[in-house]
């Protein structure tokens, strides 16, 4: 059952940040669903710059309560809506640790 729940809590991060991607960064004409969980997020996918990868930063921290770096900022972490959920919920887990 906890594997369910924590697939739940995937999915459900995965959409807010679809959500905050479109919404913070104002992509008029692109719905969240119209973002697949594997499409690069700059170059040829959805064509972020860097520039939207500050105000992504910028939103990220605000969402989640998070800090992020600029020496923390990963291409790799930041490459698909996959890897920022990983990205944001390894995050989430150490500002948790760090505040408990």
């Amino acid at each position: 059952m906890e594997g369910v729940m924590a697939e739940d809590a995937v999915k459900d991060l995965t959409r807010r940040l679809k959500e905050i991607i479109v919404e913070s960064l104002n992509l008029e004409g692109t719905s969240p669903d119209s973002i697949a969980d594997d499409e690069p997020l700059f170059g040829d996918g959805l064509g972020l710059d860097s520039v939207d990868a500050l105000e992504l930063v910028v939103a990220l921290e605000k969402e989640y309560g998070i800090k992020i770096r600029s020496d923390e900022i990963d291409p790799q972490a930041f490459a698909t809506v996959d890897s920022l959920s990983r990205f944001v919920a390894g995050r989430r887990v150490a500002a948790e640790g760090a505040a408990g």
